[in-house]
């Protein structure tokens, strides 16, 4: 994701600039099988293996060459692919998937219960060092396997070929909607170890599309249909994705779409309006409320932002309704939850108390409870190249305006960022966005503040996507207890009291801004071209006029 966006750290994420890339008028390769090139830019992603796929660029291409038991629809509910049924136990700790007959790897080896085991198995074992391994921490034997006592994941077994029996280690009524995520892809035996370089770079999955040629680091990916696809085969002949200067990629996105280049792209902020008066009227404008959050991690392991009280400084000193509607020119809605709206279900607004509107008075009051003295630096990163230079400059004079503190901004190409949040004694504050795996409000908590998503290394590196390393045994023991309630209605509440702990309590994390997403699409030579619930072109339902 977009976890992360693992589930996915969204690559560019916040309204403004999304992963993803641009559109125009230029000819396009037809294919003699009636069908042509579609074509996008991305920054250089981190993996296109979902071994450790996690951000939206390298999710975005594992989706397209492999296909799991579920994927999401638009609108947020399961869809069934591989599998043809799912069927908990009464406790809720047994999970039983039936597969698809008769479909294949683009090498020709069967996609069975096996091969659905051997991929999670390679994604969870310790050598793997994957970031989008804890996604399975609730299977029975996970700690041994990614702990590295055991190489065989005890929780999985197949009865006969196509039925995959999976064993939890405490009940979890929503376990089918997780397997939405590509790290619980099935993989051939070719696949090899989570660390086999020519498999990573040119990975052979089942999906609608298939590897043509590797990936060209830091240049491009080619994608061709795969004509042997055992579900519905994708219209397009051939998927282009330019590898884009990370310092600056929404630009050339965005250029690239004018000149004809992409026929699919973001926008940075500034040329968001003049954008929309100049293509929603030709039809090549979309937007969709997405099932994502812009937020704020503060390093709660750290000073200054070891604090509660700190944190909510920093959140009572942001106007977020003066910077969504200067900055973002009105495209962009403050955020007063981390669940965004689309989970309606579960979903309350005004959550964060500190984030309903700014307050310079409690600011102020916060900062001299934790400590934050006028004068005193605060670290606050981004990842360049994604649109968020400007409203980030904008956070920034606000809390050095409100509480005297100097804000040392520090922007990194994204792959650095990630790299950067994850060391030990990391500090200070970073522009963050969760776009979501699967339709469950325990994709954000689990992943983003649960004491399971820091997963720290030896060397306390944190390898989960709690890269702010919130952790709180109350917090977590609300999380177990909504996994083991069967009631939807049940289980909603007790999300409710989760995040209100984590956010308003807390403070974990910071929300900022809700995801409505904004895309240019060529839709003079394509058709049914939609943002999906993963922010990403529906490149496999993509048509051809």
């Amino acid at each position: 994701m977009r976890g992360a966006k693992s589930a996915k750290w969204v690559v560019g994420a916040i309204v403004v600039a999304m992963a993803a890339t641009a559109c125009g008028g230029g000819s396009n390769d037809s294919g003699k099988g009636g069908g042509a090139t579609f074509r996008l830019g991305i920054t250089e992603p981190k993996s296109i293996d979902p071994v450790n796929a996690q951000e939206s660029e390298g999710t975005l291409v594992a989706r397209q060459l492999f296909v799991g038991l579920y994927d999401v629809k638009d609108d947020g509910t399961l869809a069934p692919k591989l599998a043809e049924s799912a069927k908990p136990n009464d406790a809720g700790d047994e999970w039983t998937f039936q597969i698809k007959k008769d479909t294949k790897f683009t090498n020709g080896e069967p996609v069975n219960a096996e091969a659905f085991i051997r991929g999670w198995t390679r994604v969870a074992t310790k050598a793997s060092a994957s970031d989008v391994a804890y996604h399975m921490n609730g299977i029975a034997g996970y700690k041994e396997l990614n702990g590295g006592s055991s190489d065989k994941f005890s929780g999985l077994t197949a009865e006969g070929d196509y039925t995959l029996k999976v064993k939890l280690s405490a009940p979890d009524f929503e376990f089918d909607k997780k397997t939405a995520h590509p790290a619980f892809s099935p993989m051939p035996k070719v696949a090899g170890a989570g660390d086999n370089k020519s498999f990573n770079d040119a990975p052979i999955g089942n999906g609608p599309f298939k590897m043509s040629g590797s990936w060209e680091h830091n240049k491009k990916i080619s994608l061709v249909r795969n004509d042997d696809y055992g579900l519905e085969k994708a219209k397009l002949d051939k998927v282009e994705l330019a590898i884009l200067n990370p310092a600056n990629g929404v630009t050339l996105e965005y250029k690239g779409f004018e000149s004809g280049q992409f026929d699919w792209a973001r926008m940075p902020v500034p040329q968001m309006p003049g954008a929309k008066a100049k293509f929603e009227p030709q039809g090549e404008w979309l937007k969709a409320d997405v099932a994502g959050i812009n937020y704020i991690a503060p390093f709660n392991e750290t000073s200054p932002m070891n604090s509660a009280d700190a944190r909510k400084a920093i959140s009572y000193a942001i106007d977020r309704a003066e910077i969504a509607k200067g900055v973002f020119q009105g495209l962009q809605e403050p955020a007063t939850a981390l669940l965004p709206p689309n989970f309606k279900d579960v979903y309350k607004a005004d959550v964060c108390s500190s984030c309903a509107k700014q307050d310079k008075g409690k600011a102020k009051e916060y900062a001299e409870k934790a400590g934050l003295k006028p004068g005193d630096t605060l670290d606050f990163g981004y990842n360049t190249g994604a649109g968020h230079e400007e409203w980030v400059q904008a956070v920034a004079k606000q809390v050095e305006d409100v509480l005297g503190v100097k804000v040392k901004l520090n922007g990194l190409p994204f792959k650095e960022a990630l790299e950067k949040q994850q060391e030990k004694g990391a500090k200070g504050i970073w522009r963050q966005a969760w776009s979501a795996d699967y339709p469950t409000a325990d994709n954000f908590f689990s992943p983003l503040l649960s004491t399971n998503g820091i997963n720290p290394d030896a060397n306390g590196k944190a390898l989960g996507d709690n890269r702010g390393r919130y952790s709180n045994p109350k917090f977590d023991e609300l999380l177990v207890k909504a996994r083991q309630t069967k009631d939807a209605a049940e289980r909603a509440k007790i999300y409710n009291e989760a995040e209100k702990l984590a956010i308003d309590e807390d403070q974990a994390v910071i929300p900022t801004w809700k995801r409505t997403q904004y895309r240019l699409v060529n839709s003079k030579k394509f058709t049914n071209v939609k943002i999906d619930f993963y922010e990403d072109p529906n490149l496999a339902e993509i048509g051809v006029k």
